[in-house]
């Protein structure tokens, strides 16, 4: 079949493994061929479904933090005076560490998984047949749509002059939050904007600014207390002028 060869290319691309220009002709395949549309979103559904039961059964930070106390004890030994001053600052120091390294782990898993589901949900929506619910390529008639569909309101900006075409947009969910989802456009590639209400100590903490995962270009800000995700396997300097003109427009 003419599309066996693109098929054994989709868990490649689904997991983010192929460079740039291969990445941007499956991508514009899928969205021609429904066969290869109806897979990758059923493969994207099963990794979802895989990492969902995956995170059921994670141990918590406390949980983590009594394994390592308990796997690095040693049987008690009598010890002078002297020798128990000193221990108390080092064993400090171990404790300290030990919980910093938890933390960190824990919580570069934990933007790890995010960046993993955001991006399932771009790749999701552009195989889906219908990846927005509102077409258009007008501001002003996308972001009244979301009015009373999400908690919160946003700004578009003004394309007019760029590269940049408006798609339209969804209403997604990030963990349990929903949020907004917008599809841009620049020559071949589509770039996905996600929007969710940034609540502090309650979200994973990202450092703002572009970083890479799975091989797609993502960057990240908050601003007027939303955060904002723009991920796409568009270059990361298309990356970055769109993230421009959306804090712009603020």
């Amino acid at each position: 079949m003419a599309c066996e060869e693109w098929r054994d290319k989709l868990d490649a691309y689904l997991d983010g493994e192929l460079a740039s220009a291969e990445a941007g002709a499956v991508s514009t395949h899928i969205r021609t061929c429904p066969q290869c549309s109806a897979d990758a979103l059923e493969r994207v559904q099963l990794k979802r479904s895989v990492a969902a039961a995956g995170r059921r059964y994670e141990p918590n930070l406390e949980l983590r933090a009594r394994i390592m106390r308990i796997a690095g004890a040693k049987p008690p030994r009598p010890v002078g005076w002297y020798w128990r001053i000193i221990a108390i600052p080092a064993a400090l120091v171990v404790v300290l560490s030990v919980a910093v390294d938890v933390y960190v782990n824990h919580e570069s898993a934990r933007r790890e998984r995010v960046y993993s589901e955001l991006i399932d949900l771009h790749v999701g929506a552009l195989a889906s047949a219908t990846p927005v619910d509102v077409i258009s390529s007008d501001r002003h008639t996308v972001k009244p749509w979301f009015q009373g569909k999400i908690p919160f309101t946003f700004n578009l900006p003004e394309l007019q002059g760029t590269d940049f075409t408006l798609v339209g947009g969804r209403v997604t969910y990030l963990g349990q939050t929903p949020g907004a989802h917008l599809i841009y456009q620049i020559r071949k590639h589509e770039i996905s904007v996600f929007i969710v209400q940034d609540r502090g100590a309650e979200t994973v903490s990202f450092p703002s600014g572009s970083s890479r995962a799975l091989s797609f270009n993502v960057e990240n800000w908050t601003q007027g207390g939303l955060r904002y995700f723009v991920v796409g396997d568009a270059g990361a300097s298309d990356i970055e002028a769109l993230s421009k003109l959306l804090r712009g427009a603020g």
